[in-house]
């Protein structure tokens, strides 16, 4: 079988990501499975794993990649870093015509380079395979309950960023103490939504329906776990069908509204289409009922669906308040304040952890494809472009976008 090289590029992306596409482990295992295939990896300074941990388990480090068959990143790649007539694979962040990358997309067709994006890599059901997401929820909630300490008073967390690893996060939410009445408010059954579960359930807090959620009292912390027919309704008063909720998001209304009174917490984990109604507005925010204190927003969809949420923070700086009276950023100790964390880089806080599970979602969900047999055109419909410069008929709407007419 004819050999492939595989490169493991180096991230040159500003601010700088520490995560990797394969651990040095995986590098390892990788070779084991395909034996046709070497790994070649990018010597870099701020891999979250240094280049000893590759060369000491016989992986080769080089600089110059340009023998590599296959190129792997996670974010975008510079374009003055881009080999021409190469496979990469990379998040390009192109797909959805983000202005921003149009200049790369462009460079990606000149240079006769076959982009598979990780973002729109989906197997036969349209289900996507492999992404951070996991991360962003277990790190977005916990960065949740750290605010929801600091903005009470009750407890103080250390930042996810300064934790060694998923281990010590775990440890860090032992200090996690709430009053009895706490109430807290999930959305987002996938990938994310999960992610952030597993930090619930290590907590001493009792899952409820969201009925019991909307009628009843509790005297000890809960949370209630929403589907979309719990926070919108038909505007016609019709029976709520998903499907049509997903294919026609602009006939139904948000009832999220009436949770504003009764949750102290949000954690919006959900997938949020232009289409459809926001889930509450900045005038529900204004109620004089209002009991909402903290926002965890983990889905980050800037100035929309979630009406505080009025810019992405930092890794280094990110909870601000949003006060609803005046719509403007405020300092989130304020009394009247919601205190905002928005993060939207989540899994660059535990880049180890996160880079393991994503490495092994590549073994095993994108590598057979890869390397092997696509017969469910995995990589072919997650391929942009091809090695002849052009777009795939998958991504042809790409066209007056790349040609900058929109």
């Amino acid at each position: 079988m004819e050999k492939i090289i595989i490169g493991v590029i180096r991230e040159g992306k500003v601010p700088p990501d520490k995560r990797v596409p394969l651990t040095p482990e995986q590098c390892v295992k990788l070779q084991a499975i395909y034996p046709h295939v070497k790994v070649i990896v990018q010597p870099s300074p701020i891999r979250a794993y240094a280049d000893h941990e590759y060369t000491d388990l016989g992986i080769e480090m080089k600089e110059d990649l340009s023998e590599c068959d296959i190129l792997i990143g996670v974010k975008e790649v510079n374009i003055e870093d881009l080999i021409p007539n190469k496979k990469y694979l990379f998040f390009s962040h192109t797909f959805k015509k983000q202005p921003y990358n149009r200049d790369l997309l462009r460079a990606i067709l000149e240079k006769n380079i076959q982009l598979i994006d990780y973002e729109v890599l989906k197997d036969t059901t349209n289900r996507r395979i492999i992404g951070f997401g996991r991360y962003a929820g277990i790190v977005g909630c916990y960065n949740g309950f750290r605010t929801y300490g600091l903005k009470h008073n009750l407890y103080d967390l250390k930042a996810a960023n300064l934790c060694a690893n998923r281990k010590e996060v775990e440890e860090e939410l032992k200090k996690v103490e709430l009053p009895n009445d706490t109430r807290i408010v999930l959305t987002g059954f996938g990938r994310v939504g999960h992610g952030a579960r597993e930090i619930l359930e290590l907590l001493p807090i009792k899952e409820v329906t969201p009925e019991e959620f909307l009628t009843q009292e509790f005297d000890e912390p809960v949370y209630a776990h929403l589907e979309v027919e719990d926070y919108y309704a038909r505007r016609d008063g019709g029976e709520f069908e998903k499907s049509e909720f997903y294919t026609q998001p602009h006939l139904f209304k948000s009832t999220f509204p009436r949770y504003l009174s009764k949750a102290d917490m949000y954690i919006p984990c959900h997938y949020w289409s232009a289409k459809a109604d926001f889930i509450f507005t900045r005038e529900d925010l204004k109620a004089d009922d209002l009991r909402l204190s903290v926002v965890a927003d983990i889905s980050c969809d800037i100035d929309g669906p979630v009406a505080c949420t009025i810019r992405p923070s930092k890794i280094a700086d990110p909870i601000y308040g949003y006060d609803p009276a005046t719509e403007k950023e405020t300092d989130f100790m304020n009394e009247n304040a919601i205190a905002v964390m928005a993060v939207d880089n989540l899994p660059c806080e535990l880049p180890l952890d996160a880079s393991d599970h994503f490495g092994s979602e590549l073994i095993k969900e994108v590598f057979p494809a890869l390397l092997k047999d696509d017969k469910d055109k995995i990589i072919e419909r997650g391929s942009e472009t091809n090695l002849d410069g052009e777009l795939t008929s998958y991504f042809s709407y790409l066209e007056a976008y790349v040609e900058g007419k929109e």
